[in-house]
């Protein structure tokens, strides 16, 4: 299959290989160079079990940064794993083209001083700071060996973004010679942060669902709508710069499947996250529906849960009301009015920092229940390109400010 059709298949096939693998929660465990980051995150993705490890293989995964800084650092995740897991390798440098670098930029990332580090299951590690500087808006290139991975992997499926892999060990070429397959995923790799000029700088960490997720923008371009909002905040000079999109596709509030729930991943995916000032909650489609009785009294008591941890932890939560979904085949007359009472919540609720009204911003102004045309994905649920760039102008930059 090709185009569209293959595109949807492949992803399909994925998140349904995601559920069928899903483990129990991550346990705790700290290797020694587990400690926190320093700075802010600039970029990270949701931890989530993938397929099997594979030994001696090597990945050259292409990310793209929020906020600029220095003292960059990587954290490396095996939190699905089932045995430790080693790096015996890893590099950082920015991407020229495809899988190459650019000359002089590839440079070693080291882990408490050591070249190897050994991840234990269910833990993440951190790397210690590079020198120099490393620009905002730019791809970075994290390259990675596993000498002897084995059993489940660590990850993030649906990438939106192809990376690079290949056999043996080959992270401190600059070249794309030895990088000849390619992969839609993100392996062991979860999170970036960087110390920005300003020491105020803060973060934002949007918490959502395949539409976070970028599902139904082009792959590549960096168009989900946490992309164009990293862009908005950076040529703003907004006092918030770092953007963390923690998006899995499937996932719910309340229940595990397509990982785990947003009540069950929030530690791991959110509040670990340095310089993290806001959470932008937008998940909740994927309760209502699929049909499993979920109301929308569950549905509030879920978002209460989350809300009331996050601000425990002294940060703020802007809410974005759940969008419509007319046309998709799940939808029906019942799950549509849940969302309606769900978004009444959200709008007039009081629980949260901010709201912002994703809902107006998508529906059709001849039908609430559907998406305006013009901003379909095609599949009635998902905006396309034009649908995630509205969404991200509708952000109030300023509700991302909030301080507890």
């Amino acid at each position: 299959m090709t185009g569209r059709l293959g595109r949807v298949c492949r992803v399909a096939a994925a998140l349904l290989t995601a559920v069928s693998c899903q483990s129990a929660p991550a346990r705790a465990a700290s290797p020694p160079s587990a400690e926190r980051s320093s700075g802010i995150v600039t970029w990270a993705a949701s931890a989530d079990r993938m397929g099997e490890g594979t030994a001696d293989r090597g990945y050259r995964l292409i990310v793209h940064t929020s906020v600029g800084g220095t003292g960059l650092r990587v954290r490396v995740t095996n939190a699905f794993g089932d045995r430790p897991l080693t790096l015996d390798s890893a590099y950082a440098g920015l991407r020229g083209r495809g899988a190459a670098l650019r000359p002089g930029s590839n440079r070693r990332l080291t882990f408490g001083g050591a070249r190897t580090v050994t991840v234990p299951a269910g833990a993440a590690a951190w790397s210690d700071p590079l020198p120099g500087s490393w620009p905002a808006g730019s791809d970075l290139a994290v390259s990675l060996h596993t000498p002897d991975a084995a059993g489940p992997a660590t990850g993030h499926w649906m990438a939106m973004q192809t990376s690079y892999t290949g056999q043996g060990d080959h992270t401190a070429e600059d070249g794309a010679r030895a990088w000849g397959r390619t992969t839609g995923s993100w392996w062991y790799l979860d999170a970036v942060s960087v110390r920005p000029s300003r020491a105020a700088t803060g973060a934002v960490v949007a918490l959502g669902d395949s539409i976070t997720d970028g599902w139904a923008s082009t792959s590549d371009r960096n168009h989900r709508w946490t992309d164009y909002l990293a862009r908005r905040l950076h040529t703003s000079h907004a006092p918030v710069q770092g953007v963390a999109d923690e998006g899995i596709s499937g996932n719910k509030v309340l229940a595990d499947g397509a990982g785990p729930s947003a009540l069950n991943r929030l530690d791991r995916d959110v509040l670990s996250l340095p310089g993290v000032r806001t959470v932008f909650l937008f998940e909740g489609i994927n309760d209502i529906k699929a049909h499993t009785g979920v109301t929308a009294r569950d549905l509030i008591a879920g978002y209460r849960r989350l809300t009331q941890r996050v601000h425990e932890a002294g940060k703020c939560v802007v809410a974005a009301t759940v969008g419509p979904f007319e046309g998709w085949p799940e939808w029906d007359p019942a799950a549509d009015a849940v969302r309606r009472e769900v978004n009444r919540y959200i709008r007039t609720g009081g629980d949260f920092d901010a709201v912002t009204d994703f809902d107006r911003t998508l529906r059709s102004p001849h039908d609430s229940a559907r998406l305006l045309p013009s901003l379909d994905g095609g599949d009635h649920l998902h905006p396309n390109d034009q649908g995630m760039h509205a969404l991200a102008d509708t952000v109030d930059l300023g509700s991302l400010r909030c301080a507890r």
